[in-house]
């Protein structure tokens, strides 16, 4: 009988000891959670300006699209601001759009199949002003990262071009930029 109750007191202790533990990282998880809720309310009062990249690729609508090609390939750069010569916002390029824009036809039909080599044909003669989104959803360099995240969030953007009350543009404001700081202040 006695090894019976003793094996009965190992699992109870062994239980006890799992369930302190999971109370521990309960706990901890919990005060993590707080301290992050705290960073991320702050992290929402940053100014945009502090965050955006002010290194941004500018092209001008009637630059062709093998120079957009060519200057996203560079590595860092995933989105162009299209821009007039007084540097305000004329439209938005992401890789996303090239992308829209060379999309095969629904159906891989023969007509389709000469309708596709008729546009990568004119391609070649495309500019960049062709694929720009016109209207981009923007964020005023005088926001903070809360409405910048909002705006994010709601439309779906990971690129938010940022400008000022006269439509210049100031910078351009990434998710992986409010990422990088969401990790700065975690650790």
């Amino acid at each position: 009988m006695e090894d019976v109750s003793g094996v009965s007191n190992t699992k109870a202790s062994k239980a006890k000891k799992v369930h302190l533990i999971h109370s521990k990282r309960r706990l901890l998880t919990l005060q993590r959670r707080e301290e992050l809720s705290h960073n991320i309310r702050y992290i929402s009062k940053v100014p945009v300006s502090l965050v955006m990249d002010t290194e941004f690729l500018t092209l001008h609508p009637g630059d062709p699209l093998s120079k957009l090609v060519q200057e996203l390939r560079g590595g860092e750069e995933s989105s162009a601001v299209v821009v007039d010569d007084e540097g305000k916002l004329l439209g938005f390029v992401t890789m996303k759009d090239i992308l829209h824009f060379f999309e095969p036809p629904k159906r891989y039909s023969v007509v389709g199949g000469i309708n596709l080599l008729k546009k990568y044909s004119v391609n070649r003669a495309s500019r960049v002003g062709d694929i720009m989104v016109k209207k981009p959803i923007t964020i005023n360099v005088d926001e903070n990262l809360g409405r910048a995240i909002q705006i994010m969030l709601e439309t779906g953007k990971h690129h938010l071009p940022v400008v000022d009350d006269e439509n210049r543009v100031h910078g351009v404001l990434e998710v992986k930029d409010i990422i990088r700081l969401i990790r700065i202040v975690s650790y």
